[in-house]
């Protein structure tokens, strides 16, 4: 939150040699980038800068788009034990009535193991039967979302195309 105290650690920590640098702290969603950018700006450009604790898909596309490389968080399989599932066009809970006898699988052209083996109204069912497998498979879909979402970040930076996948992501998604 604090600007000269993020830029003086990115300052310090930068001249010593490690192999990348790790970027956590308290942040407040609304300043992240912000203050992703902030640190993103001293520390070098050669080095990976993993953004800790950050997962949530349009966080990872600010984050990106200000300079970090990798991530880690919690949040895909936390929000999957409690029936939330990210989906192209937004997350979705499993557990509302409408998915009771959804034939499709969760997120329509997914290639991960939960929507080429089961339905909507199967996984809906094993939430609301208790059953552990519930978790297991939801937390594969949102495990695969993310991967594959930042697997076609990495594709579009590549390409130049970032900031035009970002787009039309966001337009889906929100």
């Amino acid at each position: 939150r604090y600007r000269d105290l993020r830029e003086e650690s990115a300052r310090v920590i930068s001249a010593m040699d490690f192999d990348g640098f790790g970027i956590g702290g308290s942040f407040v969603k609304e300043d992240m980038h912000e203050a992703v950018n902030w640190v993103n700006a001293i520390l070098p450009k050669e080095k990976p800068r993993h953004l800790l604790g950050v997962g949530e898909p349009l966080d990872l596309f600010g984050a990106v788009e200000n300079g970090c490389d990798l991530f880690d968080c919690v949040a895909q399989t936390r929000i999957a034990r409690n029936g939330t599932l990210y989906t192209k066009s937004g997350k979705i809970n499993i557990l509302n009535s409408k998915f009771k006898t959804d034939l499709s699988p969760i997120d329509e052209g997914c290639s991960c193991y939960t929507c080429q083996n089961y339905t909507r109204s199967y996984v809906s069912h094993l939430f609301r039967a208790k059953e552990m497998l519930a978790a297991t498979l939801a937390s594969i879909h949102n495990l695969h979302f993310i991967v594959s979402t930042v697997d076609k970040m990495r594709e579009a930076i590549l390409n130049d195309t970032f900031f035009e996948y970002k787009k039309d992501f966001v337009e889906r998604y929100c």
